[in-house]
């Protein structure tokens, strides 16, 4: 049985505030598209969530790969979502200090081109349609830098001023 209220995708829903999201939202009414690396963890939420009506989809995606990111943009501009719930997103292993470039561009390709890419094509959709919406999950960091860490909190503040 589906529902009317609409359809949010959300990144990162194997676990954490994405799941939670995942749980209120279909509690809500919503049916769901659940994103994220994990298939067996978004297999386990979906099933704990089937018997509240919702359909639920399964797209396993790691966001800092090209061709998993085009996958999900082109879920998005299908059209049937009505709201967007960027939550995936990663920090450091440690401080700048000790870590190289290939950790800093996966934190800035999850924490930064990933959630832009993917509310562009959403709100393109909501546009077309009419409705819609984004919820970035940012953190407190993005108000209150620490120090050494300024890729993680720079880049949850590019969360907050992009929305």
């Amino acid at each position: 049985m589906s529902t009317t209220t609409g359809t949010a995708l959300i990144t990162g829903a194997s676990a954490g505030i994405g799941a939670v999201y995942a749980d209120r939202l279909a509690t809500r009414g919503f049916d769901l598209v659940l994103v994220a690396r994990d298939r067996a963890k978004m297999q386990a939420l979906s099933s704990r969530l089937k018997n509240l009506g919702s359909r639920i989809e399964i797209l396993v995606a790691d966001l800092t790969k090209a061709e998993d990111l085009d996958a999900v943009e082109a879920r998005l501009a299908a059209g049937d979502v009505s709201l967007l719930v960027n939550n995936a997103g990663m920090s450091l292993n440690g401080s700048l200090l000790e870590n190289g470039g290939a950790e800093i561009s996966r934190i800035i390709a999850l924490n930064i081109t990933a959630p832009a890419r993917l509310a562009a094509a959403a709100v393109k959709a909501f546009v077309a349609k009419g409705h819609g919406a984004v919820i970035n999950i940012a953190s407190v960091l993005a108000l209150a830098p620490e120090r050494y860490d300024g890729i993680y909190s720079g880049s949850k503040s590019f969360l907050l001023n992009m929305g």
